[in-house]
């Protein structure tokens, strides 16, 4: 059982030491893309471009293994979210593992986030609702995703920008 006092003693610790109220400003730009694998490029596709509305922008070869497709997806913003396929690799089914990927969130407006609600339930796509803004589902190689009806640089009413 985990010691909830010591681990919040912990986070206040952190907090005190490194969050700045005179916080420079970041030596990046943005993310330009953030890369997930896919097992099959077409219902991927399907997936993001049909259901999410994300819209495919590039289809190329991935330059590091010959027969890759890397394609990309439009999630607003300037920001991409790309995919890599790796046919002959035997890569085996999605797993959660320390410095692999929890989930990707992604920021929509209310409307946008109870209409791909509305689509997730036609399509039958499982999800789970959370703290009345969230939208957690698993895409067609189960990466979790999160739909978000929360402004980028906020979180559940809190500014984390």
């Amino acid at each position: 059982m985990a010691d909830l006092a010591a681990i919040e003693a912990e986070r206040a610790r952190i907090r005190e030491a490194y969050l700045r109220a005179d916080r420079p400003a970041s030596s990046a730009s943005g993310v330009h893309h953030v890369a997930l694998l896919s097992s099959d490029v077409e219902r991927t596709i399907r997936f993001y471009q049909e259901l999410l509305e994300f819209p495919l922008t590039e289809v190329i070869e991935n330059r590091d293994y010959q027969g890759s497709t890397h394609f990309f997806f439009d999630v607003g913003n300037g920001n991409l979210l790309a995919f890599f396929d790796f046919p002959g690799l035997d890569l085996g089914p999605y797993a959660e593992v320390l410095g692999g990927l929890h989930h990707i969130a992604i920021s929509v407006d209310r409307p946008t986030w109870e209409r791909l609600r509305g689509r997730l339930e036609a399509a039958g796509v499982p999800y789970q609702a959370e703290s009345g803004s969230s939208l957690y589902l698993r895409d067609p190689d189960s990466a979790r995703v999160e739909l978000l009806a929360d402004p980028l640089g906020e979180m559940y009413g809190t500014k984390v920008l």
